[in-house]
């Protein structure tokens, strides 16, 4: 590599979201659309970068499951045609940039890329790449219909349903599911994806966590999928939650335990950074629930996000106890 063409790739690396590119693609290959939820830039944006860096000789890219996959170039990492120098150098920035806020924040939102692969396309055999066998339609999406083909045809409440995705999922075993947000372009999103997909079990409801648009004990399930820690009131939102089910009517919650991952109240307008098991148990207990139940729902080595799910029931009336 003559001078020239090394002070070409000085400037080219002088951009820090170029710098945060390779040190992503140097831990693991990813797709555009996993760059983009990572960096929190535009999509654009990241296909201009990773466009100048692949001219470059820098990244390399390969065509998998009909996805477009980045990481190092071989040369580069192998140190081939002159990168050995460059490589050391990009090293040590790795190594140094380690505990920056940044790098933090984008190691904790590439553990998420990695959660979602292994939830939606699960290996099985060895723990090394080499030893192991993909299984393709095996997944945590298919298990969870599967499953829902052993419930009741029951009436649901989605409490926070975002873009409709869990409302979806539940109307396929549910007689009916209201469906309820606070953020009325969310709402308009997820009902036209349910009438794309030709679902009509579905009611969508503007209202806010703590104060819900639906009826005293109306519902024998209320679900807050990844909710609570948007509520400005968790202990409101759960007793909301609580008022609407039927008595014997359960509350299920998915949540994150506590972490210290503070990025995700500006990039995701988070009011809160998880819960303890114990915090979200008196919670529960709180608003009225009996039988509450917190555990473990998910949890990765490396990653700074550890899903909980919780329930508690809506205790029956003393006439129907003794009877």
């Amino acid at each position: 590599m003559d001078m020239q063409e090394a002070s070409a790739l000085f400037r080219l690396l002088g951009d820090d979201v170029r710098l945060r590119l390779m040190r992503l693609l140097a831990a693991e290959r990813l797709n555009v659309s996993e760059l983009t939820g990572i960096l929190g830039i535009a999509q654009s944006g990241v296909s201009r970068h990773l466009g100048l860096l692949k001219d470059a000789g820098l990244v390399s890219e390969a065509r998998e499951a009909g996805f477009t996959y980045f990481r190092i170039a071989p040369d580069v990492r192998g140190g081939a045609n002159g990168f050995g120098p460059l490589w050391d150098l990009l090293q040590a920035h790795f190594t140094s940039a380690a505990s920056t806020i940044a790098a933090r924040d984008d190691d904790a939102r590439l553990e998420e890329v990695r959660r979602v692969r292994q939830e939606n396309f699960e290996a099985h055999g060895g723990t090394e790449a080499k030893e192991r066998q993909l299984v393709p339609g095996r997944s945590w999406a298919a298990w969870a219909r599967a499953m829902g083909h052993l419930l009741p045809a029951l009436r649901v409440a989605d409490l926070g349903c975002g873009e409709g995705y869990l409302t979806i999922e539940a109307s396929r075993w549910a007689a009916r599911v209201i469906a309820i947000d606070r953020s009325p372009l969310v709402l308009e999103r997820a009902r036209a994806l349910a009438t794309r997909r030709r679902v009509r079990n579905i009611v969508w409801r503007r209202g806010e966590l703590e104060r819900l648009p639906v009826r005293d004990a109306s519902v024998d399930v209320a679900l807050l999928s990844q909710a609570l820690h948007h509520a400005e009131s968790p202990a409101k939102a759960l007793s909301e939650a609580a008022r609407i089910v039927v008595p014997g009517g359960r509350v299920l919650l998915l949540d994150l335990r506590e972490h210290d991952q503070a990025w995700v109240r500006t990039r995701l307008g988070d009011k809160w950074l998880g819960f303890s098991q114990a915090g979200l148990t008196a919670l529960l207990e709180g608003a009225g629930l009996a039988d509450v139940t917190v555990r473990v729902g998910a949890r990765r080595t490396g990653d700074p996000f550890t899903v909980l799910t919780a329930s508690g029931t809506r205790p029956l009336s003393k006439k129907k106890r003794r009877s």
